[in-house]
């Protein structure tokens, strides 16, 4: 595996940045297909940076999650520096501002220690076009992929060879060439006759690797519908999102979009439904039940029944994860509905975030005794459940997850979800979220930090 100081662009072929596309599934079938290098989909980079870093250890990932608890970039260790992080800010409008394009990628260069890279289309003239790339060259990118399409010109349009070729010719650093999937690559051998006719040293496939990502297949390409199969199973493994995985299937089906597994397939809203449609229902059976056997086995193997009293609160390694339990279920209406039977005081949430990671963790108090989980969590509404969870287990109070025997606590209306949705709600009488001033992290770790995320690209 090469090390990220060692990635070269040249001579390479790529997949292309793709929205909705260019997801972990989708990443790794092209890898396994052939692809040298996989950019992720375009993420806008302020989101990116209200995301919390997650290991996730059922999936063996890394994750990216929003503060609503969408995971935004999901990577894991088959992709380690072969994946380009795409970050997109004002798109191809930037290029009207080569100013700020060139202030941009100098703070890029100097403030990561990983490879930087540049993603252009072509400018009205080919004079323009060669200057701002060489502008681009002298900020110390690694390299630049040029889309040989004018702003607004559309697929249908043809690739612009000739202002590629001459871009490639006055810079010193590899050339990626882009868009095309339409005129000339349908197959593994045109990929090497778009990179001649456009002079570049590497070639980046978005639409062609959409529809049948064998395309990178030196072998020929594969029937389509053998590579959904195979990549509904990388999507069932990583536990990609049901219309993430729709999506990317329907690219592929193309004009068999209205055939019978098509239809089938436009009505599935689950990953249960989609893996049905396939015929892959027991390996999607399978598939949970190892995650599950994994999550259940982190939890009893590692602190997770271990009692810790820190002063006068009761704490214990839990995390809640929302898919053991019921839609309509949480530990916190478990706790709420048994202190209303054991006529105590409705439980009292505090809460309180730390700054460098905007974690959460949650104190609740019942009888007048406090109890925490030691972890952090990633929203503050996961933090209020693992602190009840605690709670609970230490009461030996049933809690609510899926194959528990049913306790009687929540009568059946409210298991159906036929509530007003503020049972949560009038269980805490105060909640409290105390936004905790730290220092940032020292600098050896955030070294770390920046040497374990993937390549790095911003999109013009």
């Amino acid at each position: 595996m090469m090390a990220a100081n060692r990635l070269s662009f040249r001579n390479i072929t790529a997949l292309a940045p793709m929205v909705r596309v260019g997801t972990l599934p989708m990443r790794l079938l092209a890898l396994d297909y052939g692809a040298d290098v996989v950019y992720c989909e375009e993420l806008i980079d302020i989101k990116m940076a209200q995301c919390q870093r997650v290991v996730n250890e059922v999936l063996e990932t890394v994750d990216f999650v929003a503060p609503d608890d969408r995971v935004m970039f999901r990577t894991c260790e088959r992709e380690k520096d072969r994946v380009v992080f795409q970050m997109g800010g004002m798109g191809a409008a930037l290029l009207s501002d080569p100013d700020k394009i060139e202030a941009i990628l100098k703070k890029l260069v100097t403030g990561v220690s990983i490879p930087v890279t540049c993603k252009i289309r072509i400018l009205p003239s080919l004079e323009e076009t060669i200057s701002l790339v060489q502008r681009i060259e002298n900020t110390g990118v690694a390299a630049v992929a040029v889309h040989g399409r004018l702003k607004d010109e559309r697929p249908r349009h043809p690739v612009h060879c000739d202002y590629i070729r001459a871009v490639a010719r006055a810079v010193s650093i590899p050339v990626i060439a882009n868009g095309g999937s339409l005129d000339l690559v349908k197959t593994n051998a045109d990929i090497e006759v778009f990179r001649k006719a456009a002079g570049a040293s590497s070639v980046m496939l978005a639409r062609a690797a959409m529809w049948n990502v064998s395309v990178f297949s030196s072998r020929g390409p594969l029937p389509v519908e053998s590579v959904m199969e195979e990549y509904l199973k990388y999507a069932i493994r990583y536990d990609n999102h049901a219309f993430n995985t729709k999506y990317c299937l329907c690219q592929m089906l193309r004009d068999k979009v209205e055939s019978p597994l098509g239809k089938q397939l436009q009505a599935a809203q689950t990953n249960t439904e989609i893996s049905e449609a396939y015929g892959l229902q027991e390996l999607y059976r399978q598939t949970q039940e190892r995650l599950q056997a994994r999550r259940d086995a982190l939890q009893s193997g590692g602190q997770e029944e271990q009692l810790v009293m820190d002063g006068d609160v009761t704490t214990m390694a839990v995390k809640f994860e929302r898919r053991e339990y019921p839609p309509h279920i949480t530990p916190k209406m478990f706790l709420l509905e048994w202190s209303r039977k054991e006529k105590v005081e409705q439980p009292l949430y505090q809460t309180v975030q730390r700054a460098q990671d905007r974690g959460f963790q949650s104190i609740v108090t019942v009888a007048k005794k406090q109890y925490r989980s030691s972890l952090w969590e990633k929203s503050k509404k996961f933090a209020e459940q693992a602190a009840a969870i605690v709670c609970l287990r230490v009461l030996g109070v049933p809690e609510g997850r899926i194959g528990e025997e049913d306790s009687g606590l929540v009568c059946k209306r409210k298991r159906e979800g036929k509530t007003n949705g503020a049972v949560e709600e009038e269980g805490s009488k105060k909640r409290h979220v105390i936004d905790l001033q730290r220092e940032a992290e020292s600098a050896a770790k955030g070294d770390q930090h920046r040497a374990e995320q993937p390549v790095g690209e911003q999109e013009l």
